[in-house]
């Protein structure tokens, strides 16, 4: 069995803020795009246009419906991928260490030579945030772009993970969480960021941003002014003219 790092120097991972993501899957599309051509192995689909297609995917959106005790139904959108636990039970489970985390920045890989294609990994994560590439037959998980966020062939501003480099809403933040004064740590603290579940105890890097509270006010209708009558009776000549034709 593999084991964890008793503290890492930092804590790299991702914010996502649940009321600016719009449900795109952008960030799938390009996390799909970047791990094909670049970092392991290509992740490969099945019955690509078939009837039943399935493929293998480290990021994905779920979009659920919620219905306040009060007003309308809210739609919210979810991307999940792999949190990056501290505690991370795919990582003590693998009975190669094939699963590992990194002591220097905390992110959890798979080295694929040493995988087995067993599954226990996934059966430990909580999550849901692994899966086993059927072409290849190994685990493939979020990686965080380790071969973006650290190539300094690269311009600055793209050494980010593709999902976060793509994100049109700005929906997706990239720091050390370990570090209280970075951008993404005072982001969770302003914001009230928090753990997907908890109660599992595996104590999640990637943090999530809630929902703010949506506007209950009184409803206004700015047109209702130009609408309404500029006078309940005519007057002057119009007036002559509407008691004239009643005479008809």
């Amino acid at each position: 069995m593999t084991e964890l790092p008793n503290e890492t120097t930092r804590k790299m991972g991702l914010v996502i803020d649940l009321d600016t993501c719009v449900g795109c899957h952008a960030c799938v599309v390009s996390c799909k795009g970047w791990n094909t051509q670049n970092y392991g192995v290509p992740l490969s689909d099945q019955d690509a246009y078939g009837a039943e297609p399935s493929g293998t995917f480290l990021n994905r959106v779920h979009t659920y419906e919620v219905q306040p005790e009060t007003g309308a139904a809210q739609t919210f959108h979810f991307p999940k991928s792999c949190l990056h636990c501290e505690d991370a039970p795919c990582v003590t489970v693998c009975p190669t260490g094939a699963s590992y985390k990194r002591s220097d920045d905390g992110i959890v890989l798979v080295n694929e030579d040493a995988c087995i294609g067993c599954g226990l990994c996934a059966w430990a994560c909580p999550y849901g945030a692994r899966e086993l590439d059927q072409a290849a037959g190994v685990m493939k998980k979020c990686t965080l772009c380790v071969d973006r966020i650290y190539n300094e062939n690269l311009p600055e501003e793209d050494r980010q993970p593709a999902c976060v480099r793509t994100c049109p809403a700005g929906a997706r933040h990239f720091g050390d969480l370990g570090d209280v004064e970075s951008d993404v740590s005072k982001l969770v603290a302003d914001r009230g960021g928090f753990d997907l579940m908890p109660e599992m105890g595996t104590k999640p890097v990637n943090k999530y941003l809630p929902p703010r509270p949506k506007d209950t006010g009184k409803e206004i209708d700015i047109l209702a002014p130009l609408l309404a009558p500029v006078a309940s009776e005519p007057t002057g000549f119009l007036r002559w003219l509407d008691k004239a034709l009643d005479k008809i």
